[in-house]
C-alpha cells in the first residue's frame, strides 16, 4: 500500500467501514479496539508511520481483525501467517510485523512455525486470541481447552489436558512473553505497545471471551489478577518459569496477567542480513537467467 492512504488519517479512521459479524459480546472486539489504539499511540508516541504497520490474521474469528483494522494487512491459511511475517521482516526492517492468530489456528495446525520464530528471534509479535475452543467451526476442542471439555466434536468430554503455551514458547527461546485478559482492556493495550516496540520475538497469549461456545467470563473474572510490579523478575528465566507454571490452563488457581519474560537478544532478521552481505543481488541474477532463456 502507498503512504498516500495513510497520510493525514485521524487515530479513529483506524477502524475500515467493513461491516463487523462477530457475535454480541466475543472477546474480539476488546483486542481489535486496544490494537487499534495502541498503534494510533505508537504512531503518536513514538514516530512510527501507519503505513509501517502490517497486520498478519490466520484462520478463524481472530483472522477478520485485519478487515476491521484499516491498515496494511495479509491473510496467511490456517496456521501459516507467521512464514508470511517473517518472510515481510525480512525484506522490509522498517516494518512493525503484527499477527493475530487462535489457539486453534497457531497451536495446533502452525505450532511448528510458532516455535521456530520464537527459536530464531524474529522480531515480530504474536498476539494469540486465545478463547479455548474452535469458534468458527461452532466448537470443536483446541489445545487450550480444560480436561473434560464438551464441544461439537467430543460431547462426552476430552481425555487429554491443556498445554500451557506460555511454557512452550519460554522453552522455545521467545525472548518476550505475557499474558492479557479482554475484561482488562487498558492493561492489555499497553501489552501490546510493549511487546510491539519490543526488539526481537514477542508473544501475548490473549484469555479471550467466546460468548457463544465457550464463555468463560466468569471463571476469569474471578481468578485473573494483574501481577504488580516487582512480583517476576522478567530478566531471569527460572523466576518467569515459576510465575508461567502457576496456572497450567486446566487446574483451580490464580491466573497471573501481564510481562512474564523481556530479554534482549541478536535479532533473527540482523544476523540473516550480515551472513547474506556481500552476496550477488539475487534480483540481478534471476534477470540474467531470464534473459538467456528468452
Amino acid at each position: 500500500m502507498s503512504p498516500e492512504r495513510f497520510a493525514g488519517k485521524p487515530a479513529g479512521e483506524l477502524i475500515s467501514p467493513a461491516e463487523n459479524t462477530w457475535c454480541p459480546g466475543c472477546g474480539n472486539f476488546a483486542i481489535q479496539h486496544m490494537m487499534k489504539s495502541a498503534i494510533a499511540e505508537l504512531s503518536e508516541e513514538e514516530g512510527i508511520p501507519l503505513e509501517n504497520f502490517v497486520l498478519l490474521g490466520g484462520i478463524g474469528c481472530h483472522g477478520k481483525l485485519v478487515d476491521y483494522v484499516n491498515v496494511n494487512s495479509l491473510y496467511g491459511i490456517h496456521g501459516r501467517s507467521i512464514p508470511a511475517a517473517t518472510g515481510i521482516r525480512l525484506a522490509n526492517p522498517d516494518l512493525r510485523v503484527i499477527c493475530h492468530v487462535g489457539d486453534g489456528d497457531i497451536y495446533a495446525e502452525g505450532l511448528d512455525h510458532l516455535i521456530f520464530a520464537a527459536k530464531r528471534n524474529s522480531d515480530i509479535t504474536v498476539i494469540v486470541h486465545d478463547n479455548r475452543v474452535y469458534g468458527l467451526t461452532t466448537g470443536q476442542y483446541t489445545p487450550t481447552s480444560p480436561f473434560g471439555f464438551r464441544g461439537r466434536s467430543t460431547p462426552g468430554g476430552i481425555t487429554e489436558h491443556p498445554i500451557n503455551p506460555l511454557a512452550v514458547m519460554l522453552a522455545a527461546g521467545a525472548t518476550h512473553i505475557a499474558r492479557g485478559y479482554t475484561k482488562k482492556v487498558r492493561h492489555l493495550k499497553d501489552l501490546f505497545k510493549e511487546a510491539i516496540m519490543h526488539r526481537g520475538f514477542s508473544f501475548i497469549d490473549v484469555l479471550q471471551i467466546c460468548a457463544t461456545y465457550f464463555n468463560l467470563t466468569d471463571y476469569y473474572n474471578a481468578h485473573a489478577y494483574e501481577m504488580r510490579e516487582g512480583e517476576v523478575d522478567t530478566g531471569r528465566f527460572e523466576s518467569a518459569l515459576a510465575k508461567v507454571r502457576e496456572w497450567d490452563y486446566d487446574r483451580e488457581a490464580p491466573i497471573a496477567l501481564g510481562t512474564f519474560y523481556s530479554v534482549e537478544k541478536p535479532v533473527y532478521e540482523e544476523k540473516f542480513q550480515a551472513l547474506t552481505a556481500g552476496r550477488p543481488d539475487r534480483r540481478e541474477l534471476v534477470r540474467k537467467v531470464l534473459e538467456e532463456w528468452r
